[in-house]
Protein backbone atom coordinates (compact mmCIF):
# COMPACT_ATOMS: atom_id res chain seq x y z
CA UNK A 1 0.00 0.00 0.00
CA UNK A 2 1.23 3.30 -1.03
CA UNK A 3 1.95 5.52 2.02
CA UNK A 4 0.61 9.44 2.09
CA UNK A 5 2.27 12.08 4.39
CA UNK A 6 0.86 14.43 5.74
CA UNK A 7 2.63 17.25 3.28
CA UNK A 8 0.97 15.19 0.81
CA UNK A 9 -2.43 15.25 1.97
CA UNK A 10 -2.29 19.03 2.27
CA UNK A 11 -1.19 19.53 -1.24
CA UNK A 12 -3.75 17.89 -2.36
CA UNK A 13 -4.64 15.33 -5.36
CA UNK A 14 -1.33 16.96 -7.55
CA UNK A 15 1.04 15.81 -5.61
CA UNK A 16 -0.16 12.05 -5.45
CA UNK A 17 0.06 11.37 -9.57
CA UNK A 18 3.36 10.15 -8.99
CA UNK A 19 2.26 7.77 -6.39
CA UNK A 20 -0.63 6.59 -8.72
CA UNK A 21 -3.35 7.92 -7.06
CA UNK A 22 -6.73 9.44 -8.27
CA UNK A 23 -5.98 13.42 -8.27
CA UNK A 24 -8.56 16.26 -7.11
CA UNK A 25 -9.81 14.09 -4.08
CA UNK A 26 -10.48 16.21 -1.33
CA UNK A 27 -8.08 14.55 1.27
CA UNK A 28 -8.13 17.86 4.13
CA UNK A 29 -12.09 17.68 4.80
CA UNK A 30 -12.57 13.77 4.36
CA UNK A 31 -9.55 12.89 6.57
CA UNK A 32 -9.81 16.05 8.88
CA UNK A 33 -13.64 17.51 8.66
CA UNK A 34 -14.31 20.60 7.95
CA UNK A 35 -11.92 22.51 9.23
CA UNK A 36 -8.95 22.71 7.06
CA UNK A 37 -5.52 22.85 8.76
CA UNK A 38 -2.36 25.03 8.00
CA UNK A 39 0.05 23.52 5.41
CA UNK A 40 3.85 23.09 6.98
CA UNK A 41 4.71 25.27 3.40
CA UNK A 42 3.92 28.66 2.09
CA UNK A 43 1.28 28.55 -0.10
CA UNK A 44 2.22 30.45 -3.37
CA UNK A 45 -0.89 32.63 -4.16
CA UNK A 46 1.34 36.06 -5.03
CA UNK A 47 2.76 35.34 -8.62
CA UNK A 48 0.22 33.82 -11.13
CA UNK A 49 2.54 30.48 -11.18
CA UNK A 50 0.57 27.46 -12.12
CA UNK A 51 0.69 25.42 -8.77
CA UNK A 52 0.76 21.85 -10.96
CA UNK A 53 3.63 21.99 -13.23
CA UNK A 54 6.03 21.12 -15.37
CA UNK A 55 4.33 18.56 -16.29
CA UNK A 56 5.48 14.82 -16.25
CA UNK A 57 6.77 14.92 -19.80
CA UNK A 58 8.23 18.46 -19.30
CA UNK A 59 10.22 17.20 -16.18
CA UNK A 60 11.06 14.04 -18.03
CA UNK A 61 12.64 16.30 -21.21
CA UNK A 62 14.58 17.83 -18.25
CA UNK A 63 15.95 14.79 -17.07
CA UNK A 64 16.95 13.54 -20.58
CA UNK A 65 19.08 16.83 -21.40
CA UNK A 66 20.72 17.19 -18.22
CA UNK A 67 24.01 15.76 -19.48
CA UNK A 68 23.90 19.19 -21.93
CA UNK A 69 23.59 21.62 -19.05
CA UNK A 70 27.52 21.39 -19.06
CA UNK A 71 27.63 22.86 -22.86
CA UNK A 72 27.18 26.09 -24.75
CA UNK A 73 25.85 26.57 -28.27
CA UNK A 74 21.85 26.08 -27.50
CA UNK A 75 20.26 26.03 -30.64
CA UNK A 76 15.85 27.03 -29.91
CA UNK A 77 15.50 26.33 -34.25
CA UNK A 78 12.93 23.28 -32.69
CA UNK A 79 11.15 25.32 -30.25
CA UNK A 80 10.39 28.05 -32.68
CA UNK A 81 9.19 25.28 -35.41
CA UNK A 82 6.77 23.62 -33.33
CA UNK A 83 5.06 26.72 -31.60
CA UNK A 84 5.09 28.43 -34.87
CA UNK A 85 3.72 25.61 -36.48
CA UNK A 86 1.29 25.72 -33.40
CA UNK A 87 0.66 29.58 -34.13
CA UNK A 88 -0.04 29.10 -37.91
CA UNK A 89 3.26 31.47 -38.70
CA UNK A 90 6.38 30.93 -40.21
CA UNK A 91 9.41 30.49 -37.66
CA UNK A 92 10.88 33.95 -39.08
CA UNK A 93 8.04 35.38 -37.56
CA UNK A 94 9.03 34.27 -34.01
CA UNK A 95 11.80 35.32 -31.28
CA UNK A 96 11.94 32.99 -27.93
CA UNK A 97 13.58 34.96 -24.89
CA UNK A 98 14.49 34.31 -21.34
CA UNK A 99 10.96 34.58 -20.14
CA UNK A 100 8.34 37.05 -22.30
CA UNK A 101 10.07 39.49 -19.98
CA UNK A 102 13.04 40.04 -22.06
CA UNK A 103 10.79 40.14 -25.14
CA UNK A 104 9.42 42.80 -23.43
CA UNK A 105 12.13 44.75 -22.24
CA UNK A 106 14.09 44.28 -26.08
CA UNK A 107 11.05 46.01 -27.21
CA UNK A 108 10.75 48.52 -24.65
CA UNK A 109 14.42 49.13 -25.97
CA UNK A 110 13.47 49.66 -29.79
CA UNK A 111 10.90 51.81 -29.41
CA UNK A 112 12.94 53.99 -26.66
CA UNK A 113 16.22 54.50 -28.62
CA UNK A 114 14.81 58.12 -29.75
CA UNK A 115 13.15 58.68 -26.73
CA UNK A 116 9.36 59.61 -26.74
CA UNK A 117 6.77 58.29 -24.65
CA UNK A 118 5.16 54.85 -24.22
CA UNK A 119 1.14 54.81 -23.38
CA UNK A 120 -0.18 51.96 -21.08
CA UNK A 121 -2.90 51.40 -19.31
CA UNK A 122 -2.89 51.55 -15.41
CA UNK A 123 -2.61 49.27 -13.57
CA UNK A 124 -1.26 47.06 -16.09
CA UNK A 125 1.86 44.83 -15.84
CA UNK A 126 4.96 46.05 -15.37
CA UNK A 127 8.09 44.83 -17.42
CA UNK A 128 7.80 47.08 -20.42
CA UNK A 129 6.62 49.89 -18.89
CA UNK A 130 9.52 49.93 -16.12
CA UNK A 131 12.06 49.30 -18.45
CA UNK A 132 11.35 51.92 -20.83
CA UNK A 133 11.05 54.59 -17.84
CA UNK A 134 14.91 53.43 -16.94
CA UNK A 135 15.47 54.20 -20.23
CA UNK A 136 14.32 57.77 -20.26
CA UNK A 137 10.78 57.31 -21.72
CA UNK A 138 7.91 59.03 -20.59
CA UNK A 139 5.37 56.24 -19.41
CA UNK A 140 1.66 57.90 -19.90
CA UNK A 141 -0.51 55.96 -17.88
CA UNK A 142 -4.38 55.51 -18.73
CA UNK A 143 -5.91 54.74 -15.91
CA UNK A 144 -8.66 52.05 -16.49
CA UNK A 145 -12.61 52.73 -16.99
CA UNK A 146 -15.61 52.00 -14.61
CA UNK A 147 -15.64 48.90 -15.43
CA UNK A 148 -12.13 48.37 -14.73
CA UNK A 149 -11.53 47.52 -18.44
CA UNK A 150 -8.76 48.86 -20.80
CA UNK A 151 -9.78 52.15 -22.05
CA UNK A 152 -8.91 51.86 -25.56
CA UNK A 153 -10.43 55.56 -26.56
CA UNK A 154 -9.09 57.31 -23.20
CA UNK A 155 -5.48 55.84 -24.66
CA UNK A 156 -6.07 57.00 -28.36
CA UNK A 157 -6.68 60.40 -26.59
CA UNK A 158 -3.82 59.89 -24.67
CA UNK A 159 -1.25 58.78 -27.50
CA UNK A 160 1.14 61.86 -28.85
CA UNK A 161 3.44 62.68 -32.02
CA UNK A 162 6.43 61.28 -29.95
CA UNK A 163 4.38 57.86 -28.41
CA UNK A 164 6.78 55.12 -30.18
CA UNK A 165 4.85 52.04 -28.13
CA UNK A 166 1.22 51.51 -27.27
CA UNK A 167 1.12 48.77 -24.61
CA UNK A 168 -1.97 46.20 -23.97
CA UNK A 169 -1.93 43.53 -21.72
CA UNK A 170 -4.87 40.98 -23.17
CA UNK A 171 -6.02 39.63 -20.40
CA UNK A 172 -4.57 42.33 -18.31
CA UNK A 173 -2.95 41.69 -14.91
CA UNK A 174 -3.18 42.23 -12.19
CA UNK A 175 -7.19 43.34 -13.25
CA UNK A 176 -8.12 39.93 -14.81
CA UNK A 177 -10.29 41.68 -17.38
CA UNK A 178 -10.27 41.56 -21.15
CA UNK A 179 -10.41 43.49 -23.99
CA UNK A 180 -13.21 42.99 -26.82
CA UNK A 181 -11.92 41.30 -29.40
CA UNK A 182 -13.34 43.68 -32.47
CA UNK A 183 -12.59 47.40 -30.66
CA UNK A 184 -8.97 45.80 -30.18
CA UNK A 185 -8.38 45.12 -33.36
CA UNK A 186 -9.69 48.22 -34.94
CA UNK A 187 -7.46 49.68 -32.54
CA UNK A 188 -4.51 47.97 -33.30
CA UNK A 189 -4.73 48.28 -36.75
CA UNK A 190 -4.96 52.10 -36.44
CA UNK A 191 -2.59 52.53 -33.67
CA UNK A 192 0.60 50.51 -35.41
CA UNK A 193 0.43 52.64 -38.61
CA UNK A 194 2.74 55.09 -37.20
CA UNK A 195 4.20 52.97 -34.21
CA UNK A 196 4.87 50.04 -32.08
CA UNK A 197 1.46 48.45 -30.69
CA UNK A 198 2.29 45.30 -28.17
CA UNK A 199 -0.27 43.00 -26.99
CA UNK A 200 0.70 41.30 -24.19
CA UNK A 201 -1.10 37.78 -24.09
CA UNK A 202 0.49 35.65 -21.49
CA UNK A 203 -2.78 34.53 -20.10
CA UNK A 204 -4.45 34.03 -23.53
CA UNK A 205 -4.98 30.26 -22.81
CA UNK A 206 -6.98 30.51 -19.76
CA UNK A 207 -9.32 32.47 -21.94
CA UNK A 208 -12.70 31.40 -23.00
CA UNK A 209 -15.02 34.27 -22.78
CA UNK A 210 -16.16 34.64 -27.20
CA UNK A 211 -15.54 38.21 -26.82
CA UNK A 212 -11.97 37.77 -26.88
CA UNK A 213 -9.50 36.95 -29.39
CA UNK A 214 -5.79 36.98 -30.03
CA UNK A 215 -3.92 39.09 -31.77
CA UNK A 216 -1.80 36.68 -33.90
CA UNK A 217 -3.83 36.86 -37.16
CA UNK A 218 -2.72 40.23 -37.71
CA UNK A 219 1.16 39.11 -37.33
CA UNK A 220 -0.07 35.87 -39.74
CA UNK A 221 -1.40 38.63 -42.27
CA UNK A 222 1.72 40.47 -42.04
CA UNK A 223 1.20 44.05 -40.60
CA UNK A 224 4.15 45.67 -39.13
CA UNK A 225 5.03 47.18 -35.71
CA UNK A 226 2.62 44.48 -33.83
CA UNK A 227 4.44 42.41 -31.40
CA UNK A 228 2.28 39.49 -29.61
CA UNK A 229 3.94 38.07 -26.80
CA UNK A 230 3.36 34.54 -24.84
CA UNK A 231 4.98 32.77 -22.50
CA UNK A 232 5.31 29.49 -20.67
CA UNK A 233 5.67 30.74 -17.13
CA UNK A 234 2.04 30.35 -16.70
CA UNK A 235 -0.12 27.31 -17.95
CA UNK A 236 3.43 25.01 -19.20
CA UNK A 237 4.79 25.96 -15.48
CA UNK A 238 8.42 26.60 -16.54
CA UNK A 239 8.63 30.48 -14.86
CA UNK A 240 11.64 29.03 -13.20
CA UNK A 241 13.65 28.15 -16.86
CA UNK A 242 12.75 31.36 -18.68
CA UNK A 243 11.24 30.68 -21.77
CA UNK A 244 8.75 33.11 -22.97
CA UNK A 245 8.10 34.29 -27.42
CA UNK A 246 7.81 36.97 -29.33
CA UNK A 247 5.60 37.00 -32.42
CA UNK A 248 5.81 39.74 -35.21
CA UNK A 249 7.01 40.60 -38.44
CA UNK A 250 10.06 39.41 -39.87
CA UNK A 251 11.94 43.03 -40.31
CA UNK A 252 10.88 43.52 -36.49
CA UNK A 253 11.79 39.70 -35.26
CA UNK A 254 15.44 40.33 -36.63
CA UNK A 255 15.39 43.89 -34.77
CA UNK A 256 14.48 42.02 -31.75
CA UNK A 257 16.94 39.31 -31.89
CA UNK A 258 19.60 41.87 -32.65
CA UNK A 259 18.95 43.75 -29.48
CA UNK A 260 18.52 40.81 -27.04
CA UNK A 261 20.71 39.78 -24.17
CA UNK A 262 19.76 36.75 -22.61
CA UNK A 263 21.13 33.30 -23.24
CA UNK A 264 18.35 30.62 -23.42
CA UNK A 265 19.11 27.42 -21.55
CA UNK A 266 18.61 23.74 -22.90
CA UNK A 267 16.79 22.73 -20.11
CA UNK A 268 14.21 25.59 -20.86
CA UNK A 269 13.74 24.51 -24.13
CA UNK A 270 13.69 20.60 -23.96
CA UNK A 271 11.05 21.21 -21.70
CA UNK A 272 8.84 23.94 -23.58
CA UNK A 273 8.82 21.67 -26.39
CA UNK A 274 7.75 18.76 -24.26
CA UNK A 275 5.00 21.07 -22.93
CA UNK A 276 3.62 22.31 -25.85
CA UNK A 277 2.51 19.15 -26.77
CA UNK A 278 1.43 17.98 -23.90
CA UNK A 279 -2.05 19.06 -24.07
CA UNK A 280 -3.75 16.51 -21.64
CA UNK A 281 -1.63 18.95 -18.88
CA UNK A 282 -2.72 21.90 -20.08
CA UNK A 283 -6.52 20.83 -20.48
CA UNK A 284 -5.64 19.49 -16.28
CA UNK A 285 -4.67 22.63 -15.65
CA UNK A 286 -7.64 24.93 -16.97
CA UNK A 287 -9.98 22.32 -15.23
CA UNK A 288 -8.11 22.69 -12.08
CA UNK A 289 -7.73 26.52 -12.08
CA UNK A 290 -11.92 26.89 -13.27
CA UNK A 291 -12.24 24.71 -9.90
CA UNK A 292 -9.90 26.79 -7.72
CA UNK A 293 -11.87 30.14 -9.38
CA UNK A 294 -14.88 29.03 -8.07
CA UNK A 295 -13.72 28.85 -5.16
CA UNK A 296 -12.27 32.18 -4.53
CA UNK A 297 -15.19 33.72 -6.95
CA UNK A 298 -18.21 32.27 -4.33
CA UNK A 299 -16.56 33.93 -1.39
CA UNK A 300 -16.99 37.39 -3.42
CA UNK A 301 -20.35 36.77 -3.53
CA UNK A 302 -20.70 35.05 -0.41
CA UNK A 303 -19.70 37.99 1.08
CA UNK A 304 -20.11 40.91 -1.02
CA UNK A 305 -16.56 42.32 -2.34
CA UNK A 306 -16.29 43.81 -5.34
CA UNK A 307 -14.02 42.25 -8.00
CA UNK A 308 -13.48 41.47 -11.47
CA UNK A 309 -14.68 38.48 -12.85
CA UNK A 310 -11.48 36.58 -13.64
CA UNK A 311 -10.36 35.53 -17.58
CA UNK A 312 -7.07 34.67 -16.05
CA UNK A 313 -5.55 32.36 -13.43
CA UNK A 314 -5.90 35.26 -10.88
CA UNK A 315 -8.63 36.94 -8.89
CA UNK A 316 -8.63 40.76 -8.07
CA UNK A 317 -10.69 42.23 -5.56
CA UNK A 318 -11.47 44.85 -3.42
CA UNK A 319 -10.63 44.72 0.77
CA UNK A 320 -11.15 48.16 1.70
CA UNK A 321 -7.86 47.60 3.77
CA UNK A 322 -4.34 48.71 2.63
CA UNK A 323 -2.95 45.68 0.57
CA UNK A 324 0.17 45.86 2.44
CA UNK A 325 -1.03 44.70 5.70
CA UNK A 326 -3.64 42.21 3.85
CA UNK A 327 -0.36 40.62 2.96
CA UNK A 328 1.37 40.74 5.75
CA UNK A 329 -1.34 39.25 7.86
CA UNK A 330 -1.69 36.23 5.30
CA UNK A 331 1.83 35.75 5.28
CA UNK A 332 1.31 35.03 8.71
CA UNK A 333 -0.96 32.46 7.77
CA UNK A 334 1.17 31.11 5.48
CA UNK A 335 -0.16 31.91 2.64
CA UNK A 336 2.21 34.37 -0.40
CA UNK A 337 -0.58 36.52 -1.59
CA UNK A 338 -0.20 39.87 -4.29
CA UNK A 339 1.98 42.54 -3.81
CA UNK A 340 0.31 46.46 -4.09
CA UNK A 341 -0.64 47.60 -7.21
CA UNK A 342 -0.81 51.31 -7.26
CA UNK A 343 -3.21 53.19 -7.67
CA UNK A 344 -5.55 50.81 -6.38
CA UNK A 345 -3.73 50.60 -3.18
CA UNK A 346 -6.87 48.46 -1.37
CA UNK A 347 -7.35 45.75 -4.00
CA UNK A 348 -5.62 42.44 -3.93
CA UNK A 349 -4.28 40.20 -6.10
CA UNK A 350 -4.60 36.45 -5.37
CA UNK A 351 -3.04 33.74 -7.93
CA UNK A 352 -4.52 30.55 -7.93
CA UNK A 353 -3.03 27.57 -6.22
CA UNK A 354 -4.61 24.35 -5.85
CA UNK A 355 -8.44 23.56 -4.80
CA UNK A 356 -7.46 22.62 -1.64
CA UNK A 357 -5.34 25.85 -0.79
CA UNK A 358 -7.81 27.99 -2.51
CA UNK A 359 -9.96 26.24 0.22
CA UNK A 360 -7.96 27.63 3.25
CA UNK A 361 -7.13 30.59 1.92
CA UNK A 362 -10.73 31.46 1.81
CA UNK A 363 -11.07 30.24 4.95
CA UNK A 364 -8.65 31.86 6.61
CA UNK A 365 -9.84 35.15 4.73
CA UNK A 366 -13.24 34.31 6.47
CA UNK A 367 -11.37 34.31 9.89
CA UNK A 368 -9.28 37.50 9.65
CA UNK A 369 -12.02 39.81 7.85
CA UNK A 370 -14.93 38.04 7.19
Amino acid sequence: MTSVSRRQVLLGGGALLGAGLVPGVNLISSALGDEILRPDYMIRAGTNENPWGPSRVAIQAINRSLHRSSTYGVNSKKLIGLVAGINDVLPDHVAVGTGSGEILKTAALIATLDRGSIVCADPTYHDLVRYAERTGAEIIRVPVDERFGTDLNAMRKAIRKDTKCVYLVNPNNPIPSIIEKNALREFVLEISQNRMVFVDEAYFEFVEDPDYATMMDLVRDGHQNIIVARTASKIHGLAGLRIGFGFAHPDLIAEINHRKTGNINVLGLEAAYASYQDEDFQKFTLRKNKESLAIVEGMHEELGHRYVKSKANFTFFETGRDVREVNAAFRKEGIMVGRPFPPMLDWLRVSMAKPEEMRYFVQTYKRLYG
